[in-house]
Protein backbone atom coordinates (compact mmCIF):
# COMPACT_ATOMS: atom_id res chain seq x y z
CA UNK A 1 0.00 0.00 0.00
CA UNK A 2 1.51 3.44 -0.99
CA UNK A 3 1.64 5.93 1.86
CA UNK A 4 1.56 8.66 -0.16
CA UNK A 5 -1.92 8.07 -1.38
CA UNK A 6 -3.25 8.18 1.96
CA UNK A 7 -4.69 11.77 4.23
CA UNK A 8 -4.81 11.21 7.12
CA UNK A 9 -7.01 14.30 8.65
CA UNK A 10 -6.52 15.01 12.68
CA UNK A 11 -9.40 16.49 14.20
CA UNK A 12 -8.42 17.54 17.62
CA UNK A 13 -11.84 18.51 19.35
CA UNK A 14 -12.87 19.18 22.88
CA UNK A 15 -14.65 15.80 23.53
CA UNK A 16 -12.66 13.49 21.11
CA UNK A 17 -9.85 13.46 19.17
CA UNK A 18 -9.99 11.69 15.83
CA UNK A 19 -7.58 10.52 12.99
CA UNK A 20 -9.15 9.32 9.64
CA UNK A 21 -6.28 7.86 7.39
CA UNK A 22 -8.60 8.19 3.90
CA UNK A 23 -7.42 8.22 -0.02
CA UNK A 24 -9.13 8.51 -3.64
CA UNK A 25 -11.70 5.51 -4.71
CA UNK A 26 -13.99 5.00 -6.91
CA UNK A 27 -16.27 7.84 -8.61
CA UNK A 28 -13.73 10.44 -7.16
CA UNK A 29 -15.69 9.25 -3.63
CA UNK A 30 -13.47 9.51 0.08
CA UNK A 31 -12.31 5.50 0.65
CA UNK A 32 -11.26 5.38 4.44
CA UNK A 33 -9.42 2.79 4.78
CA UNK A 34 -9.00 3.40 8.74
CA UNK A 35 -9.41 5.52 11.68
CA UNK A 36 -9.41 5.66 15.43
CA UNK A 37 -11.37 7.74 17.78
CA UNK A 38 -10.30 8.22 21.63
CA UNK A 39 -11.30 10.62 24.49
CA UNK A 40 -9.71 14.22 24.23
CA UNK A 41 -8.82 14.83 28.04
CA UNK A 42 -6.34 18.01 27.38
CA UNK A 43 -8.48 20.54 25.22
CA UNK A 44 -11.13 22.68 26.10
CA UNK A 45 -13.05 24.83 24.08
CA UNK A 46 -11.04 24.19 21.15
CA UNK A 47 -7.74 25.13 22.48
CA UNK A 48 -4.58 23.00 24.10
CA UNK A 49 -5.15 23.11 27.79
CA UNK A 50 -2.83 20.23 28.74
CA UNK A 51 0.41 19.02 26.70
CA UNK A 52 0.83 16.03 28.02
CA UNK A 53 -3.24 14.65 28.29
CA UNK A 54 -3.54 15.74 24.36
CA UNK A 55 -0.35 14.26 22.72
CA UNK A 56 -1.58 10.45 24.78
CA UNK A 57 -4.82 10.89 22.97
CA UNK A 58 -3.14 12.12 19.51
CA UNK A 59 -1.20 8.75 19.97
CA UNK A 60 -4.04 6.76 20.79
CA UNK A 61 -6.18 7.92 18.04
CA UNK A 62 -3.18 7.71 15.13
CA UNK A 63 -2.12 4.30 16.76
CA UNK A 64 -5.93 3.00 16.46
CA UNK A 65 -5.72 3.84 12.49
CA UNK A 66 -2.96 2.63 12.09
CA UNK A 67 -4.04 -1.16 12.78
CA UNK A 68 -7.19 -0.47 10.87
CA UNK A 69 -5.22 0.43 7.59
CA UNK A 70 -2.58 -1.29 7.88
CA UNK A 71 -0.38 1.34 7.23
CA UNK A 72 1.95 3.91 9.07
CA UNK A 73 1.07 7.42 9.31
CA UNK A 74 3.69 9.82 9.63
CA UNK A 75 1.96 13.46 7.77
CA UNK A 76 -1.53 14.67 9.31
CA UNK A 77 -3.93 17.54 8.10
CA UNK A 78 -4.84 19.20 11.54
CA UNK A 79 -7.94 20.71 12.08
CA UNK A 80 -8.12 24.49 14.24
CA UNK A 81 -10.73 26.03 15.72
CA UNK A 82 -11.27 27.63 18.89
CA UNK A 83 -13.56 30.98 19.80
CA UNK A 84 -9.90 32.68 19.20
CA UNK A 85 -10.85 32.33 15.57
CA UNK A 86 -12.05 35.33 13.60
CA UNK A 87 -12.75 36.67 10.16
CA UNK A 88 -12.28 39.80 7.58
CA UNK A 89 -12.89 40.73 4.13
CA UNK A 90 -9.85 42.17 2.47
CA UNK A 91 -8.63 43.71 -1.22
CA UNK A 92 -5.21 43.41 -2.03
CA UNK A 93 -3.91 44.88 -5.31
CA UNK A 94 -1.05 44.25 -7.65
CA UNK A 95 0.47 46.40 -10.99
CA UNK A 96 1.35 44.31 -13.34
CA UNK A 97 4.97 45.00 -14.87
CA UNK A 98 3.92 43.35 -18.37
CA UNK A 99 0.48 43.46 -19.23
CA UNK A 100 0.68 42.36 -22.89
CA UNK A 101 1.87 39.10 -21.24
CA UNK A 102 -1.19 36.92 -19.84
CA UNK A 103 -1.84 36.92 -15.78
CA UNK A 104 -0.20 33.18 -14.44
CA UNK A 105 -0.04 31.95 -11.31
CA UNK A 106 2.69 33.66 -10.43
CA UNK A 107 0.82 36.84 -10.51
CA UNK A 108 -2.03 35.40 -8.22
CA UNK A 109 0.28 33.96 -5.81
CA UNK A 110 2.42 37.04 -5.49
CA UNK A 111 -0.89 38.38 -4.82
CA UNK A 112 -1.77 35.80 -2.07
CA UNK A 113 1.22 35.55 -0.24
CA UNK A 114 1.43 39.59 0.15
CA UNK A 115 -1.71 39.20 2.48
CA UNK A 116 -0.05 37.07 4.54
CA UNK A 117 1.92 40.55 5.45
CA UNK A 118 -0.89 42.33 6.53
CA UNK A 119 -0.60 43.81 10.13
CA UNK A 120 -2.23 42.21 13.02
CA UNK A 121 -2.90 42.93 16.82
CA UNK A 122 -0.10 41.32 18.99
CA UNK A 123 -0.42 37.81 19.38
CA UNK A 124 -2.31 37.28 16.35
CA UNK A 125 -1.98 35.61 13.05
CA UNK A 126 -3.07 35.32 9.87
CA UNK A 127 -4.07 31.11 9.58
CA UNK A 128 -5.03 31.52 6.13
CA UNK A 129 -6.17 33.75 2.98
CA UNK A 130 -8.67 32.58 0.89
CA UNK A 131 -9.65 33.96 -2.63
CA UNK A 132 -13.48 35.36 -3.56
CA UNK A 133 -13.38 37.00 -6.86
CA UNK A 134 -10.78 38.56 -8.80
CA UNK A 135 -10.66 41.98 -10.38
CA UNK A 136 -8.84 42.68 -13.62
CA UNK A 137 -8.79 46.62 -14.59
CA UNK A 138 -11.99 47.63 -12.64
CA UNK A 139 -13.38 44.26 -14.15
CA UNK A 140 -15.46 43.05 -11.40
CA UNK A 141 -16.67 38.69 -10.38
CA UNK A 142 -14.03 37.19 -12.92
CA UNK A 143 -13.37 33.66 -11.23
CA UNK A 144 -10.23 32.40 -12.76
CA UNK A 145 -8.15 35.04 -14.27
CA UNK A 146 -5.53 32.75 -15.62
CA UNK A 147 -5.05 33.49 -18.88
CA UNK A 148 -6.76 36.75 -18.96
CA UNK A 149 -4.73 40.20 -19.98
CA UNK A 150 -4.38 42.77 -17.56
CA UNK A 151 -2.66 45.66 -16.46
CA UNK A 152 -3.64 45.83 -12.28
CA UNK A 153 -5.14 42.27 -10.72
CA UNK A 154 -6.92 42.88 -7.65
CA UNK A 155 -8.88 40.60 -5.25
CA UNK A 156 -11.17 40.29 -2.49
CA UNK A 157 -9.47 37.93 0.14
CA UNK A 158 -11.63 36.18 3.02
CA UNK A 159 -8.79 36.33 5.53
CA UNK A 160 -9.20 34.02 8.92
CA UNK A 161 -6.96 35.28 11.76
CA UNK A 162 -6.31 33.28 15.25
CA UNK A 163 -3.96 33.20 18.17
CA UNK A 164 -0.11 32.63 17.56
CA UNK A 165 -0.21 30.86 20.92
CA UNK A 166 -2.80 28.01 20.17
CA UNK A 167 -1.58 27.55 17.09
CA UNK A 168 1.66 26.64 18.07
CA UNK A 169 0.21 24.25 21.28
CA UNK A 170 -1.33 22.17 18.97
CA UNK A 171 1.44 21.87 16.74
CA UNK A 172 3.60 21.06 19.91
CA UNK A 173 1.48 18.47 20.63
CA UNK A 174 1.19 16.63 17.21
CA UNK A 175 5.16 16.87 16.78
CA UNK A 176 5.19 15.47 20.32
CA UNK A 177 3.03 12.48 19.43
CA UNK A 178 5.81 12.09 17.05
CA UNK A 179 3.91 13.35 13.74
CA UNK A 180 4.46 15.86 10.49
CA UNK A 181 2.03 18.72 10.35
CA UNK A 182 1.15 18.88 5.83
CA UNK A 183 -1.53 21.80 6.66
CA UNK A 184 -3.22 23.42 9.42
CA UNK A 185 -6.95 24.02 8.18
CA UNK A 186 -9.82 25.53 9.52
CA UNK A 187 -12.58 23.39 10.85
CA UNK A 188 -15.37 24.52 9.94
CA UNK A 189 -14.37 24.83 6.28
CA UNK A 190 -13.40 21.51 6.35
CA UNK A 191 -16.87 20.14 8.11
CA UNK A 192 -18.20 22.24 4.47
CA UNK A 193 -16.36 20.74 2.48
CA UNK A 194 -17.25 17.06 3.72
CA UNK A 195 -21.39 17.87 4.22
CA UNK A 196 -22.46 20.61 1.62
CA UNK A 197 -23.01 20.00 -1.89
CA UNK A 198 -21.77 22.89 -4.83
CA UNK A 199 -25.62 23.81 -5.46
CA UNK A 200 -25.63 24.45 -1.56
CA UNK A 201 -22.82 26.71 -1.53
CA UNK A 202 -23.99 28.84 -5.05
CA UNK A 203 -27.47 28.74 -3.48
CA UNK A 204 -26.51 30.29 -0.38
CA UNK A 205 -25.91 28.30 2.47
CA UNK A 206 -24.94 28.05 6.66
CA UNK A 207 -22.74 25.54 7.53
CA UNK A 208 -23.18 25.43 11.73
CA UNK A 209 -20.60 22.54 13.28
CA UNK A 210 -21.57 21.99 16.62
CA UNK A 211 -19.01 20.31 18.89
CA UNK A 212 -18.21 19.75 21.72
CA UNK A 213 -16.50 22.79 23.37
CA UNK A 214 -17.53 25.37 20.37
CA UNK A 215 -19.34 26.10 17.47
CA UNK A 216 -18.06 26.65 14.39
CA UNK A 217 -20.09 28.56 11.93
CA UNK A 218 -18.74 28.97 7.59
CA UNK A 219 -21.03 31.32 5.48
CA UNK A 220 -21.00 30.72 1.32
CA UNK A 221 -22.95 32.49 -1.66
CA UNK A 222 -22.32 31.93 -4.89
CA UNK A 223 -19.62 29.37 -4.05
CA UNK A 224 -17.81 31.86 -2.28
CA UNK A 225 -17.02 31.87 1.44
CA UNK A 226 -18.36 35.09 2.77
CA UNK A 227 -18.17 34.43 6.92
CA UNK A 228 -16.72 32.57 9.29
CA UNK A 229 -17.00 32.32 12.75
CA UNK A 230 -16.83 30.63 16.05
CA UNK A 231 -19.16 30.61 19.39
CA UNK A 232 -17.71 29.45 22.72
CA UNK A 233 -21.06 27.35 23.21
CA UNK A 234 -21.49 23.55 22.51
CA UNK A 235 -22.61 20.15 23.41
CA UNK A 236 -19.95 20.24 26.77
CA UNK A 237 -22.45 23.30 27.88
CA UNK A 238 -25.52 21.19 27.22
CA UNK A 239 -24.18 18.29 29.55
CA UNK A 240 -22.80 21.10 32.15
CA UNK A 241 -26.80 22.12 32.53
CA UNK A 242 -28.18 18.76 32.75
CA UNK A 243 -25.38 18.00 35.51
CA UNK A 244 -26.73 21.03 37.69
CA UNK A 245 -30.65 20.97 36.56
CA UNK A 246 -31.02 17.75 37.66
CA UNK A 247 -28.43 17.38 40.43
CA UNK A 248 -26.67 14.33 38.71
CA UNK A 249 -22.87 13.42 38.12
CA UNK A 250 -21.57 14.64 34.79
CA UNK A 251 -21.19 10.97 32.97
CA UNK A 252 -24.69 10.14 33.52
CA UNK A 253 -25.56 13.97 32.60
CA UNK A 254 -23.76 13.31 29.30
CA UNK A 255 -25.42 9.51 28.69
CA UNK A 256 -28.81 11.34 29.60
CA UNK A 257 -28.09 13.56 26.96
CA UNK A 258 -27.12 11.47 24.26
CA UNK A 259 -29.35 8.67 24.64
CA UNK A 260 -33.03 10.88 26.31
CA UNK A 261 -32.02 13.99 25.26
CA UNK A 262 -34.47 16.23 23.07
CA UNK A 263 -34.54 20.41 22.02
CA UNK A 264 -38.13 20.72 22.14
CA UNK A 265 -39.58 19.99 25.28
CA UNK A 266 -43.14 19.71 24.08
CA UNK A 267 -42.37 16.38 22.46
CA UNK A 268 -42.02 15.10 25.46
CA UNK A 269 -45.15 13.58 27.57
CA UNK A 270 -44.90 14.27 31.23
CA UNK A 271 -45.50 10.54 32.25
CA UNK A 272 -42.06 9.65 30.89
CA UNK A 273 -39.30 8.95 33.68
CA UNK A 274 -35.69 7.73 33.72
CA UNK A 275 -34.03 6.44 36.93
CA UNK A 276 -30.33 7.43 37.25
CA UNK A 277 -28.53 5.04 39.37
CA UNK A 278 -27.70 5.87 42.84
CA UNK A 279 -24.19 6.78 44.16
CA UNK A 280 -22.56 4.03 46.96
CA UNK A 281 -26.26 2.66 47.73
CA UNK A 282 -28.14 5.57 47.53
CA UNK A 283 -31.60 4.46 46.11
CA UNK A 284 -31.75 5.31 42.30
CA UNK A 285 -33.26 8.84 41.18
CA UNK A 286 -35.92 9.61 38.92
CA UNK A 287 -35.91 12.36 36.13
CA UNK A 288 -38.87 13.50 34.09
CA UNK A 289 -37.51 13.59 30.01
CA UNK A 290 -39.81 16.83 30.50
CA UNK A 291 -37.78 18.26 32.26
CA UNK A 292 -34.77 16.86 31.04
CA UNK A 293 -35.85 18.64 27.36
CA UNK A 294 -36.40 22.01 29.07
CA UNK A 295 -33.17 22.19 30.32
CA UNK A 296 -31.58 21.40 27.24
CA UNK A 297 -33.56 23.24 25.09
CA UNK A 298 -33.07 26.66 26.92
CA UNK A 299 -29.37 25.81 26.20
CA UNK A 300 -30.01 25.44 22.41
CA UNK A 301 -31.72 28.41 22.28
CA UNK A 302 -29.08 30.79 23.20
CA UNK A 303 -26.56 28.81 20.76
CA UNK A 304 -29.51 29.46 17.91
CA UNK A 305 -29.64 32.92 18.64
CA UNK A 306 -26.15 33.36 18.74
CA UNK A 307 -25.76 31.71 15.48
CA UNK A 308 -28.62 33.72 13.68
CA UNK A 309 -26.64 36.96 15.30
CA UNK A 310 -23.69 35.60 13.23
CA UNK A 311 -25.81 34.94 9.90
CA UNK A 312 -27.16 38.91 10.34
CA UNK A 313 -24.06 40.10 11.36
CA UNK A 314 -22.88 38.42 7.49
CA UNK A 315 -25.05 40.80 5.87
CA UNK A 316 -26.09 37.56 3.62
CA UNK A 317 -29.35 36.37 6.07
CA UNK A 318 -31.50 37.43 3.23
CA UNK A 319 -29.65 35.22 0.47
CA UNK A 320 -29.00 31.89 1.89
CA UNK A 321 -31.57 30.17 -0.53
CA UNK A 322 -30.54 26.69 1.42
CA UNK A 323 -30.72 27.47 4.98
CA UNK A 324 -28.66 26.22 7.65
CA UNK A 325 -26.83 22.69 7.63
CA UNK A 326 -26.07 21.35 11.17
CA UNK A 327 -23.49 18.69 11.68
CA UNK A 328 -20.75 17.23 14.35
CA UNK A 329 -21.92 15.53 17.21
CA UNK A 330 -24.45 18.40 18.44
CA UNK A 331 -26.43 17.79 15.52
CA UNK A 332 -27.22 14.08 16.49
CA UNK A 333 -29.45 16.10 19.00
CA UNK A 334 -33.22 15.13 18.77
CA UNK A 335 -35.58 17.72 17.65
CA UNK A 336 -32.22 20.46 16.86
CA UNK A 337 -33.38 20.52 13.12
CA UNK A 338 -36.86 21.78 13.87
CA UNK A 339 -36.24 24.25 16.98
CA UNK A 340 -33.11 25.62 14.56
CA UNK A 341 -35.99 25.79 11.39
CA UNK A 342 -39.12 27.58 14.21
CA UNK A 343 -35.89 30.18 15.96
CA UNK A 344 -34.48 31.46 12.40
CA UNK A 345 -37.36 31.05 10.26
CA UNK A 346 -34.68 29.10 7.53
CA UNK A 347 -35.20 25.48 6.20
CA UNK A 348 -33.16 23.01 8.00
CA UNK A 349 -30.83 19.73 7.74
CA UNK A 350 -28.93 17.75 9.27
CA UNK A 351 -25.51 17.51 6.99
CA UNK A 352 -23.77 13.95 6.44
CA UNK A 353 -20.66 13.34 5.21
CA UNK A 354 -21.56 10.14 3.47
CA UNK A 355 -22.32 11.33 0.51
CA UNK A 356 -18.88 11.86 -0.14
CA UNK A 357 -17.96 8.33 1.13
CA UNK A 358 -17.68 5.19 -0.87
CA UNK A 359 -20.03 2.29 -0.52
CA UNK A 360 -17.65 0.15 1.37
CA UNK A 361 -16.86 2.96 4.36
CA UNK A 362 -17.86 2.05 7.78
CA UNK A 363 -21.21 2.51 8.55
CA UNK A 364 -19.72 4.79 11.96
CA UNK A 365 -17.89 7.07 9.64
CA UNK A 366 -21.00 8.00 8.12
CA UNK A 367 -22.04 10.28 11.38
CA UNK A 368 -22.11 14.03 11.66
CA UNK A 369 -19.34 13.92 14.07
CA UNK A 370 -17.01 12.67 11.65
CA UNK A 371 -17.55 15.32 9.19
CA UNK A 372 -14.55 17.38 10.33
CA UNK A 373 -11.91 14.87 10.16
CA UNK A 374 -13.28 13.54 7.02
CA UNK A 375 -13.60 17.50 5.53
CA UNK A 376 -9.90 17.33 6.68
CA UNK A 377 -8.91 13.99 4.40
CA UNK A 378 -11.07 15.81 1.26
CA UNK A 379 -9.39 19.40 1.95
CA UNK A 380 -5.86 17.48 2.02
CA UNK A 381 -6.72 15.52 -1.37
CA UNK A 382 -7.77 18.24 -2.86
CA UNK A 383 -4.17 20.66 -1.91
CA UNK A 384 -1.73 17.58 -2.96
CA UNK A 385 -3.84 17.02 -5.88
CA UNK A 386 -3.81 20.95 -6.85
CA UNK A 387 0.32 20.49 -6.05
CA UNK A 388 0.78 17.97 -8.30
CA UNK A 389 -1.31 19.21 -11.53
CA UNK A 390 1.05 22.42 -11.04
CA UNK A 391 3.90 20.48 -10.69
CA UNK A 392 2.91 18.47 -13.79
CA UNK A 393 2.51 21.95 -15.45
CA UNK A 394 5.75 23.07 -14.70
CA UNK A 395 7.37 20.00 -15.86
CA UNK A 396 5.42 19.84 -19.41
CA UNK A 397 6.16 23.63 -20.03
CA UNK A 398 9.62 24.07 -21.87
CA UNK A 399 9.96 27.60 -20.52
CA UNK A 400 12.55 26.97 -17.94
CA UNK A 401 12.89 30.42 -16.22
CA UNK A 402 8.92 30.26 -16.00
CA UNK A 403 9.21 26.62 -14.11
CA UNK A 404 11.26 28.20 -11.68
CA UNK A 405 9.00 30.91 -10.82
CA UNK A 406 6.13 28.63 -10.51
CA UNK A 407 7.95 26.00 -8.32
CA UNK A 408 9.20 29.66 -6.22
CA UNK A 409 5.80 30.79 -6.25
CA UNK A 410 4.40 27.64 -4.65
CA UNK A 411 5.97 27.94 -0.97
CA UNK A 412 4.40 31.92 -0.49
CA UNK A 413 1.25 30.60 -1.41
CA UNK A 414 1.55 27.73 0.98
CA UNK A 415 1.26 27.27 4.55
CA UNK A 416 2.62 30.70 5.05
CA UNK A 417 1.35 30.34 8.74
CA UNK A 418 2.38 27.18 9.01
CA UNK A 419 5.81 27.97 8.15
CA UNK A 420 6.30 30.26 10.51
CA UNK A 421 5.20 27.88 13.07
CA UNK A 422 7.83 25.26 12.09
CA UNK A 423 10.70 28.24 11.84
CA UNK A 424 9.98 29.26 15.41
CA UNK A 425 9.98 25.54 16.87
CA UNK A 426 13.34 24.95 14.81
CA UNK A 427 14.63 27.82 16.39
CA UNK A 428 13.30 27.05 19.66
CA UNK A 429 16.55 25.91 22.24
CA UNK A 430 14.64 23.83 24.23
Amino acid sequence: MESNNIIVGLDIGTTKIAAIAGRRGEHGKIEVIGYGKTESIGVKRGVVSNIENTVQSIRKAVEDAEQKSNAEIKYVNVGIAGQHIKSLQHRGSLIRKNNEVEINQDDIDTLLSSMFNLNMSPGEEIIDVIPQEYIIDNEQGIRHPIGMLGNSLEANFHIIIGQTTAAKNIYKCVKKAGLEVVELLIEPIASASAVLSEEEKAAGVVLVDIGGGTTDIAIFQDNIIRHTAVIPLGGDALTEDVKEGCSIIRKHAEELKVKFGSALANENKDEEIVAIPGLRGRPPKEISLKNLASIIQARMEELIEHIYFEIKNSGYDKKLIAGIVLTGGGALLRHVAQLTEFMTGMDTRIGYPNEHLTNNTPEEMSSPMYATGIGLVIEGLERVEMKMRREEKAMVGTNMEKKSKVAEAKPKRQGSFLKKIQDFFENDTE
